[in-house]
């Protein structure tokens, strides 16, 4: 497998962190991840009942902002929760976080920071940190895990802007939520941890995926992301 810093998968299907990656990707990172963990896991985001309100579950209609942006860090965590904050020159913008569904919007929110959750470990040079834990569980969280080891290992950052679009919301009959994401990379660079030097490799078609994640509510009302699949260079992400 050839892998850089964001998950690109030589299959249809796998899970996120620890798939391969194209050499153009704008997070390079030049490491092989664990074994992929099993197709039978999209049996977990799409084959696990339908939804309460007809939205269809596998199609992203644009990848151009859909709505106004949320910008990431946000100014206070909420109670109980512990404070995400990256870089001033790192950022990670969310579009579509209002759907005038208080439930999805929740889903939502949480989706938003379990994304930061990953990086803010990245920053911090940890494998797990407390916020990783609040947000991610099971799957996830070991895949999450393994992804942010080959940072931490390299000692390598970013800089620059993740903007995430196209974000709906499916709930299924067991009471898991599905969500469905484009990550648009063009504008995010990698950060050399020894050199400080920033790779500003163009954008290619690689620089835009597509995510399926699952997500359960734990006892303590935190939606927590438990399976994640991705596909890089996804046509219905592109531009």
């Amino acid at each position: 497998m050839i892998v850089t810093r964001r998950p690109l998968p030589t299959a249809p299907a796998s899970v996120a962190g620890t798939d391969p990656v194209a050499s153009t990707g704008r997070r390079a990172l030049g490491r092989t991840g664990p074994a992929l963990l099993g197709i039978a896991t999209l049996l977990l985001l799409t084959a696990c009942g339908g939804s309460d309100d007809g939205e269809s579950d596998d199609k992203i209609e644009s990848s151009k902002p859909s709505s106004t942006p949320s910008e990431s860090p946000t100014d206070a965590a909420a109670p109980g929760r512990p404070e995400i904050k990256l870089p001033a020159d790192a950022k990670n913008v969310f579009e579509d976080t209002e759907t005038g569904d208080p439930k999805k919007d929740a889903v939502l929110a949480d989706n938003a920071e379990r994304i930061n959750s990953v990086d803010d470990a990245i920053f911090q040079g940890k494998e797990e940190t407390e916020a990783l834990r609040l947000y991610s569980s099971g799957v996830a969280l070991a895949s999450a895990s393994e992804f942010i080891r080959g940072w931490v290992e390299v000692g390598d950052t970013w800089v620059g802007v993740t903007r995430y679009f196209d974000r709906e919301v499916t709930f299924r009959d067991d009471g898991a939520a599905a969500v469905l994401y484009c990550a648009d990379e063009s504008e995010a660079f990698v950060k050399d941890g020894k050199t400080e030097k920033v790779d500003r490799s163009p954008a290619t078609k690689d620089s835009y995926v597509f995510y399926n994640t699952r997500l359960e509510k734990n006892a303590d009302g935190v939606w927590q992301t438990v399976n994640v699949l991705s596909e890089r260079g996804a046509e219905k992400c592109q531009p």
